[in-house]
């Protein structure tokens, strides 16, 4: 185990039935760093975020977060997760939503009180607390969800495409809130499949059909062969991939 390391993945393979859709998945994310999985629908992405979010177990290999081996129901606390599918009760409010996140993580009254401002104001939702989720849009619904999943301060936020469906200058502002998160120590896994997204993240692995196909900071994955963009470079790894 690399103790600078909060979430290491080792030869993860995980089969749903006879099918398997992760191979040898080998990952070390340091602490306080934003770390991107890229690569299109159903490459994998999200079951590598529920294994490290313990949803999830391995079907072999090791998942481990803050040096404890997962699935571990104790950490569960420690990490801030946001689902793909928003997991929120329509039929209560948004106000409703947080009280009842932040009891399950044991906050107190007060705790949540406070907390609820903060993040409301972060994604910009202040002025609707009071409003039902069935009535919300769905960028307002992964608003509250991101809300939600940092609302306990967890030292590892495990992030499934959270700016889908949300405006270029909110997602710009969620990405900033990310940086803060990340300098205050916060590890942060994100998937994506929008190249221009996967640019701002600390290091980056490349997935496609279950194999990670690169990894490396977005720099040194194009410098590497000499492209231009991300895509480009996303291109030419994924077709070595397909020449082995």
């Amino acid at each position: 185990m690399n103790n600078d390391a909060c979430i290491v993945l080792k030869k993860v393979n995980k089969s749903f039935g006879a099918k398997q859709v992760l191979f040898d998945i080998d990952l070390q994310v340091p602490c306080g760093c934003i770390y991107g999985l890229l690569g299109p629908s159903g490459c994998g992405k999200t079951t590598i975020v529920k294994i490290v979010a313990g949803i999830l177990e391995a079907t072999s290999g090791e998942a481990y977060v803050i040096n404890e081996r997962m699935p571990r129901l104790d950490l569960m606390n420690k990490i801030g997760y946001m689902a793909q599918a928003d997991a929120l009760y329509s039929a209560l409010t948004a106000a409703e939503n947080l009280d009842f996140f932040g009891s399950i993580y044991g906050m107190s009254k007060a705790q949540i009180k406070k907390r609820t401002a903060e993040v409301m104001a972060l994604v910009q939702l202040s002025d609707d607390l009071k409003k039902l989720v069935r009535d919300f849009s769905g960028g307002m619904k992964r608003r509250l969800s991101l809300a939600i999943a940092i609302m306990h301060r967890p030292p590892v936020l495990v992030l499934d495409e959270p700016t889908v469906g949300i405006d270029p200058m909110l997602r710009k502002s969620i990405w900033e809130e990310l940086y803060k998160l990340a300098n205050q120590g916060v590890t942060i896994i994100v998937t994506t499949h929008v190249m221009d997204e996967a640019d701002k993240c600390h290091l980056l692995a490349m997935l496609r059909d279950g194999r990670m196909i690169a990894q490396g900071t977005a720099g040194e994955l194009q410098a590497g062969i000499g492209a231009g963009s991300i895509e480009e470079a996303f291109i030419y790894y994924g077709g070595k991939q397909n020449e082995g």
